[in-house]
C-alpha cells in the first residue's frame, strides 16, 4: 500500500515561514517525481513546486524566490520551505508523488496565513 502523508501547516502572519514535509512509504521513492500543490476555497488546485527523481526543481511564478522544494532521500521525504508568506498563499497544500505512469496523494495540510 502507497501512503502520502503531508504535514507542518500551520496558522502565521504575513511574512512568517513555515516547511511543510510530505512523507511517502510503500513506494520506491527514489523513482518518484514530487509536485506540491495549493487549493484556497473557490478556488481551483493550482500547482506550486516540483521536483524530479534526480533533484530538480521547478516553481510557480507566483512562490519563485519565496518557496524552496527538497528531498530527503534516505527518509523517503520531501521538503516545501516557504518564507515571505502572504495571504494568497493560504490554502490546501496537497502532495502528489508520482511512480512511473501512477500518481498518489496525500489528504493536505492546512496553511493559513493572515495579514
Amino acid at each position: 500500500q502507497v501512503q502520502v502523508v503531508e504535514s507542518g501547516g500551520g496558522l502565521v502572519q504575513a511574512g512568517g515561514s513555515l516547511r511543510l514535509s510530505c512523507a511517502a512509504s510503500g513506494i520506491a521513492f527514489r523513482n518518484t517525481n514530487i509536485r506540491w500543490y495549493r487549493q484556497a476555497p473557490g478556488k481551483q488546485r493550482d500547482w506550486v513546486a516540483a521536483i524530479t527523481l534526480g533533484g530538480l526543481t521547478n516553481y510557480a511564478d507566483s512562490v519563485k524566490g519565496r518557496f524552496t522544494i527538497s528531498r530527503d532521500y534516505a527518509e523517503n521525504t520531501v521538503y516545501l520551505q516557504m518564507n515571505s508568506l502572504q495571504p494568497e498563499d493560504t490554502g490546501i497544500y496537497l502532495c502528489n508523488v508520482q511512480s512511473g505512469p501512477r500518481n498518489y496523494w496525500g489528504q493536505g495540510t492546512q496553511v493559513t496565513v493572515s495579514s
